[in-house]
């Protein structure tokens, strides 16, 4: 966001009155513009002033301004306006000489043709005239030695300035239109003037904004010239400039507007304030306010952004330790319960095999004793009782090692279902061979 601050003339601190001297201070200073003034007319003589100006500002990259005069009369009588124009071109040769970016032109009162269309159709034909001017000076080759600055062949712009007065030509809207159509033209923003019409107008950021935006979306430039100063107004009319504290227009709205959303505008300001330089080291002191108010609150919100995300960090990660401690406790609670399912899979496969023996051994010891029994069958009773006493007991001890089987195996039920209903099923047989032993008998 470049912006230039500068004064209206020669500083009064510069104890010369020259230009040069002029140009000299304005840059010990640490400013960066200056606009001369023609108030009334350019003598010959000053044209010697004017070049040696004009060279120091191309050596020191100096950006130089001219305003022409003050009183014009374009809408007037054609014996007003051949004055107003004899005025112009005495501005337009100085401004040439002095290697001026810019030039600031009045037009005067409304006259006979009063507001409207045919007014301003008349000044845009006016300028068009003033710009054809200016490219035919700036287009002279032969000059190229005593003016190098003519030879990039860009010349200055034809600034139009707002006026402070309801009975002037000049309102915003008005310059607008007329820049709008005339190319090499810019609208001099001068906002007393502006503030002073309006009754007011300009009292905060906000206000800027809106004007800026204005200017820039009618006539589509990010390039401005702005004259600001206090004002003393009455009525929607300017009565004359004050210095800027004494006024009820404030700069510091305009530079918290350049500081916070004006990265877009490239701005030179010159101070119109009777105390010229004074008053543009203020608007400068204001910006540099602005900017430093700028730093220490975007270093203040990084600060907190930073102190924010650590402590979000540092509770994402007690939080991340807690998740990882409970899965862990799951991971052994359930490697506990996997093991104790796999032992009670083990604990039923023994169970179902030791069933299968028992039932082994009492079929066997049956199919023995009835064998032995129809051998001997001329035997005494004695020793059939004692057989059947022996064999009784031998098959009650494999009724209880079998009720005794499927209770281990009903412990393991709720992991090996299959397996307690196959213990379940052998339980079952074993109360058969029971019985089948009991036939046997």
């Amino acid at each position: 966001m470049p912006v230039r601050l500068g004064p209206a003339g020669v500083p009064l601190s510069c104890k010369g009155r020259t230009i040069v001297e002029g140009i000299d201070d304005i840059i010990a200073l640490g400013l960066d513009t200056m606009e001369v003034q023609t108030v009334r007319l350019v003598a010959p003589n000053h044209f010697d002033q004017f070049w040696q100006a004009g060279v120091l500002a191309n050596k020191a990259n100096f950006e130089m301004n001219i305003h022409g005069p003050y009183y014009a009369e374009l809408l007037g009588n054609s014996s007003q306006r051949a004055r107003s124009f004899a005025k112009m071109e005495s501005a337009l040769q100085a401004g040439k000489v002095l290697n001026a970016r810019h030039i600031t032109c009045h037009v005067g009162h409304y006259g006979e043709t009063g507001r409207g269309k045919e007014a301003n159709e008349q000044i845009a034909n006016i300028f068009a005239g003033v710009v054809d001017r200016a490219n035919q000076l700036w287009g002279d080759g032969e000059e190229y030695p005593a003016f190098p600055w003519l030879e990039d062949g860009t010349p200055m712009k034809i600034g139009i300035e707002t006026s402070g007065r309801q009975e002037l030509w000049g309102s915003l809207e008005e310059v607008l239109e007329v820049v709008n159509h005339v190319e090499g033209t810019i609208p001099v923003i001068n906002m007393a003037h502006i503030h002073a019409r309006g009754h007011g107008r300009l009292k905060t950021s906000e206000d800027y904004g809106e004007l800026f935006d204005l200017v820039r979306e009618t006539i589509g430039t990010k390039t401005f010239y702005c004259h600001f100063s206090g004002i003393e107004h009455r009525s929607g009319n300017a009565l004359h400039y004050t210095q800027i504290k004494k006024s009820d227009l404030n700069f510091d709205p305009i530079a918290e507007f350049l500081v916070e959303d004006g990265e877009w505008l490239d701005v030179t300001i010159i101070s119109d304030s009777p105390l010229l330089e004074h008053d543009a080291m203020f608007m400068y002191q204001s910006i540099e306010k602005c900017r430093h108010r700028q730093l220490e609150r975007k270093a203040r919100d990084e600060r907190q952004k930073n102190v924010v995300s650590h402590a979000g960090m540092e509770k994402s990660g007690a939080e991340n330790d807690e998740n990882a401690d409970s899965d862990a406790e799951m991971s052994e609670q359930e490697k506990t319960e996997l093991i104790a399912a796999e032992d009670a899979v083990v604990q039923a496969e023994k169970d179902g095999a030791v069933n299968e023996e028992t039932e082994g051994e009492a079929e066997t010891e049956g199919e023995a004793e009835s064998e032995g029994g129809s051998e001997s069958e001329g035997g005494s009773e004695s020793e059939a009782e004692a057989e059947s006493a022996s064999s009784d007991e031998q098959a009650k001890e494999a009724t209880k090692k079998t009720q005794k089987k499927p209770t281990k195996a009903k412990k393991a039920k709720a992991s090996a279902t299959t397996d307690s209903t196959t213990g379940t099923d052998d339980e079952d047989d074993l109360f058969n061979s029971e019985n089948d032993d009991d036939d046997l008998f």
